[in-house]
């Protein structure tokens, strides 16, 4: 019987062709292959709230969709083995509806799913086939409904008020706004005062440095020198010996396996790999890579967007019995470790495939960056079925009239889990030596005491790793869009990048507050939160899609209509400084198309301009401006000498006298254009500079490197070309096809 296997990437094809019979045809979507219009909203909501969603084949794919539905023409049986969540559901669903009409009753089509590409799982998969599983759909549906609300009827008035080109976003501008408002924490912060003590007490056979803890059975706070100088003065009259010596131990418990949000973090911390690369590799390693055998790739880990921690039985039985032969039984529970549930708990979390396949084992085969990866997560989730740490911890108190000081250590006893998966905190680098000599009732001498100054230190700004971290721990967002919400929120120039850190423009500090002050119940963190659990409810089958989406765009179509319905001028943002022209009016900050610049509020009168750098305090300093390079030709229609502008595409040369002469200089060859005569000009694009003819559009003869004004050997050309390689190797050669 011929049966067709429909997956998104095409990299998986090789690894299931391994293991799939000659019946199994493999094909590939190439990812989403339909989505709502381009061009248009493409939601409908009727009288009694019923939504309908217009869909269009996504640019390119007509021919993908059109290729596949011919070969399941052939088949008797059709399988849509998209990813596992609510994106995987929506193309099973979009090609399985394309098939539907070309095959007519013809071919039978089931949904099937598995989180990891080996033959027992995908065989058990295609043993338990069903049918999509429309709950999922309509969670993705109402996903994408509701950014196609906020980008497509939002985006509109941010142009109007701010600049053109911009957008929103539900879960973008809930991430902007985590930025922003940690950079107004930043920006407000006020350091805070405080003092310690510390005192180094010793006897004939042992030394001991202790912290001021309690003053009359009170917690030591001291808030200026002044204050510590005065502790200090008392201190140093007392008597003091040891009052008491605590031993404890403490167990430092294994961390769950991975999911999507802990292994961008752990990645970004412990290999510096950027959420984007990291995801890049985790898709490779799950769609397989060649190992001992080049020629048939091998999936290594199972599907890496997921933000569930369940583990299979099978995993498990796996992990422990590793463990048992490696390590040892001390290192084993006496049951399997287990942890919470995710949202979309069908999956599982991301592990490795098989534990046979060790870190030393990827390490020989793999490339480097995908092999560091893998021992990340074979280390934790081995780690994650292991033995809590032990740490042996003393804590000493030295007591001297109303003076308590202590000092506790922790030194590792056992290392369990940290065996395989280092994790290091404060408390575990307190590995402080107490020596033996210590004993309750000793008396000390106070040898030295002395006070340090402390100041309260400002939140620092978000890396990649904690705004993603941040982003889970207030709901805002699922696995599968992380890595999209960081991409845009730079993309759009809402945020830079400094020293890994994300700082907010002044761009999307104006849209950031834009937004949630105009849109307060739908630009927040909560309300993004919140709408994630409806999403969630709706693949459960536990609330309506059309019920969620018409309560939010009830009271979104008014916010907006108020929004939208207000003083439509470009908005600018105020200083605090006086322009440096006309010494009237306070600068603003307005955006245009190469970006944000200061410029007199009282503009057209005052037509000042400047670039600016802001501080870390928050205050505007101004650029001083760079005088004009002068040229030594000048210009043909007012004799003046011409001065280098710099455009959208570059440097140019124009006439210092605009706008009353807007003479721009443009470079020529002395050859002309072989096919019409004219003249060949010097044009730039966004990829650079070439030559092309004067006569475009209608004579569209180009040359795409640099023009050597001899003649080509082989043919009548007047000119060669030399065009330079990434090596910086330059090739000369002819530019008419013909010739060779």
């Amino acid at each position: 019987m011929k049966k067709l296997l429909i997956v998104e990437s095409p990299a998986k094809i090789k690894t299931l062709s391994k293991f799939l019979g000659k019946d199994f045809t493999i094909v590939s979507t190439f990812g989403h292959v339909m989505d709502l219009p381009s061009k248009k909203i493409g939601v409908e909501i009727a009288k009694g709230g019923k939504i309908s969603l217009e869909y269009d084949p996504l640019k390119d794919k007509a021919k993908v969709i059109k290729e596949i539905c011919d070969k399941a023409k052939k088949v008797q049986e059709v399988y849509l083995a998209s990813d596992p969540d609510r994106e995987g559901e929506i193309i099973a669903w979009h090609i399985g509806e394309q098939i539907k009409k070309a095959v007519k009753g013809k071919a039978e089509i089931f949904r099937i799913s598995f989180n990891e590409i080996t033959k027992p799982a995908v065989l058990a998969a295609i043993e338990n086939k069903g049918t999509v599983d429309m709950d999922m759909v309509n969670a993705q549906q109402a996903r994408r409904v509701l950014d196609r609300w906020v980008g497509y009827e939002v985006s509109p008035i941010l142009w109007k008020k701010i600049t053109k080109g911009l957008s929103a976003g539900r879960v973008q501008s809930a991430a902007l706004l985590l930025v922003c408002n940690r950079e107004e924490e930043i920006v407000n912060f006020k350091p805070v005062e405080s003092w310690s003590v510390h005192g180094n007490f010793a006897n004939k056979t042992a030394k001991i440095d202790a912290e001021l803890a309690r003053i009359k059975n009170k917690p030591a706070k001291l808030k200026s020198k002044k204050e510590a100088d005065a502790v200090i003065a008392e201190a140093k009259k007392q008597s003091y010996s040891v009052a008491s010596i605590e031993n404890k131990k403490r167990l430092k418990k294994p961390l769950p396996p991975f999911m999507t949000s802990t292994l961008q973090q752990d990645s970004y911390n412990k290999l510096g790999f950027s959420v984007d690369n990291t995801m890049r590799l985790a898709q490779k390693l799950y769609e397989g890579l060649p190992m001992q055998n080049k020629s048939e790739p091998q999936a290594l880990i199972t599907y890496m967007r997921t933000d569930s921690l369940r583990l299979s039985d099978t995993a498990l039985t796996d992990a422990r019995g590793y463990i048992k032969r490696q390590f040892g039984d001390e290192y084993l529970p006496g049951k399997a470790n287990t942890y919470g549930k995710g949202a979309q708990d069908a999956h599982e979390a991301i592990r490795p495939i098989s534990v046979s396949v060790t870190p030393e084992i990827a390490k020989r085969y793999l490339p480097a960056a995908e092999a560091k990866l893998y021992g990340l997560i074979w280390k934790r989730f081995m780690g994650c079925q292991m033995t809590p740490a032990q740490f042996a911890q003393r804590t000493v108190n030295i007591e001297g009239g109303d003076y308590l000081f202590k000092i506790t250590g922790s030194t590792l006893i056992f290392d369990g889990f940290l065996k395989v998966y280092l994790v290091e905190d404060e408390d575990d680098k307190k590995d402080v030596k107490i020596s033996a000599a210590i004993k309750e009732g000793l008396p000390l001498d106070l040898n030295k005491i002395d006070g340090k100054q402390h100041f309260t230190v400002p939140p620092p700004r978000y890396n990649e790793a904690s705004l993603v971290k941040e982003m889970e721990k207030e709901g805002i967002g699922r696995p599968s869009t992380y890595n999209a919400t960081l991409a845009t929120i730079q993309k759009r120039l809402y945020v830079t990048k400094e020293k890994k850190r994300f700082t907010p423009t002044e761009l999307g500090k104006a849209v950031s507050n834009m937004l949630s002050t105009n849109l307060p119940d739908i630009i927040n963190v909560k309300f993004t939160a919140q709408m994630e659990e409806y999403l969630d409810k709706i693949a459960a089958g536990e609330s309506k899609r059309d019920v969620v989406l018409g309560t939010f765009y009830k009271k979104f179509s008014k916010d907006l209509e108020v929004f939208g319905g207000k003083d439509l001028k470009k908005q600018a943002v105020e200083t605090k400084l006086k322009c440096p022209k006309c010494k009237k009016q306070k600068l603003v900050i307005r955006f245009g198309k190469r970006g944000e610049f200061a410029g007199c509020g009282a503009f057209p009168d005052c037509d000042f301009t400047s670039n600016f750098i802001r501080n870390e305090d928050g205050s505007l300093e101004l650029m001083a401006r760079e005088e004009p390079v002068v040229s030594e030709l000048t210009c043909p229609n007012c004799s003046k000498n011409l001065v280098q502008k710099t455009g959208r595409f570059g440097p140019f040369l124009s006439c210092p006298g605009y706008p009353e002469c807007k003479y721009i200089h443009t470079e020529s060859l002395k050859i002309p254009c072989p096919k019409c005569g004219g003249k060949i000009l010097k044009r730039r694009s966004r990829s650079g500079s070439f030559w092309g003819c004067g006569g475009y559009p209608k004579c569209k003869y180009a040359i795409f490197g640099e023009v050597i004004e001899k003649p080509c050997k082989k043919c009548k050309l007047p000119f060669t070309v030399g065009v330079k390689d990434k090596t910086g190797k330059i090739t000369v050669k002819c530019n008419d096809k013909d010739c060779k």
